[in-house]
């Protein structure tokens, strides 16, 4: 059974269970089509030589998490205009790159929360700093003394067995039952021209705070009563039943939608996701979990 299967089946399974979430597919033709996914290549490296963009976004997607943690990063502006969180730590990252060279996997292994905070223009004493030099400690001994394409060369032109032995060999991208992280890595490397992978359109969506939101705002998810309050109040969702069943259902949704539409569930995701990032679904609070998972 490939990562993704896992994925399908699990999710599947949680969301015929849920108690907290249920998914009403009668408003979801209202998935409009979109552009395939893409990186955006101002905010990401992607310009340089292959091994150092497969390196940038090894690095980036190590640290492509923190999002209960969004509302007390120092967002950047541009124009005028407050990025995201993750766009925050990506455009930070690519400046790194651009300035520097990229973090060579022995410079990984020795990273230090300062180091990180003051190239992400952070607070050092955010806890989410520690996090970051940790999963990019774990990365520079993933690499060890092999270039990035090396490393990912060892997949074979697979996506999920790419995804299986980030998870499998750094605790970070562990995310059992979704494994967001480690799924959209290998995507964002074919995305960005240096990688390829035979099954990238089994992928299914990956499962964050976003997508959900999204699929929320849009009348596919119904959260009960309690649920709803306790996030359109703005307060934090802990790991546990409703945060599964919400990140599950999402899944699971986009599956059946895909199944309707013929769009491969990988570009569902980046449809729902840029939408996402529009005035009225900025406006409203979405669930936030400190979690190293997304």
């Amino acid at each position: 059974m490939t990562l993704s299967e896992e994925v399908r089946r699990h999710c599947a399974e949680v969301a015929r269970t849920a108690q907290h979430v249920r998914i009403d597919l009668d408003v979801a033709a209202d998935v409009r089509p979109a552009p395939p996914p893409a990186l955006d290549p101002e905010s990401h490296y992607l310009e340089g030589e292959p091994e150092d963009v497969a390196l940038y976004l090894l690095t980036l997607d190590s640290i492509n998490f923190g999002s209960g943690w969004f509302p007390r990063l120092a967002k950047r502006v541009v124009e005028g205009r407050v990025l995201s969180g993750y766009f925050t730590v990506a455009w930070a990252l690519a400046d790194q790159f651009r300035a520097e060279g990229p973090w060579r996997a022995r410079q990984l292994r020795a990273i230090d929360t300062s180091t990180v905070a003051d190239v992400l223009h952070q607070a050092p004493d955010l806890e989410l700093m520690g996090l970051y030099a940790q999963a990019l400690r774990a990365l520079g001994g993933f690499l060890g003394d092999r270039p990035a394409l090396a490393a990912v060369g060892r997949a074979r032109g697979s996506a999920n067995r790419l995804a299986r032995r980030l998870a499998s060999e750094m605790p970070m991208f562990d995310d059992v039952g979704f494994y967001k992280r480690a799924l959209i890595t290998a995507s964002d490397l074919a995305l960005a021209g240096v990688a390829g992978f035979d099954d990238l359109d089994t992928l299914p969506i990956f499962a964050d705070n976003l997508v959900p939101h999204v699929l929320r705002c849009d009348g596919v998810l119904r959260y009960d009563a309690h649920l709803a309050a306790h996030i359109d109040a703005g307060r934090r969702l802990p790991m546990g039943p409703a945060e599964r069943e919400i990140r599950a259902c999402a899944v699971h949704a986009c599956e059946l939608i895909a199944q309707r539409t013929g769009v491969p569930a990988r570009a569902l995701d980046g449809w729902l996701w840029n939408r996402g990032q529009e005035p009225g679904y900025k406006v409203r609070p979405r669930h936030r979990t400190t979690t190293v998972f997304y």
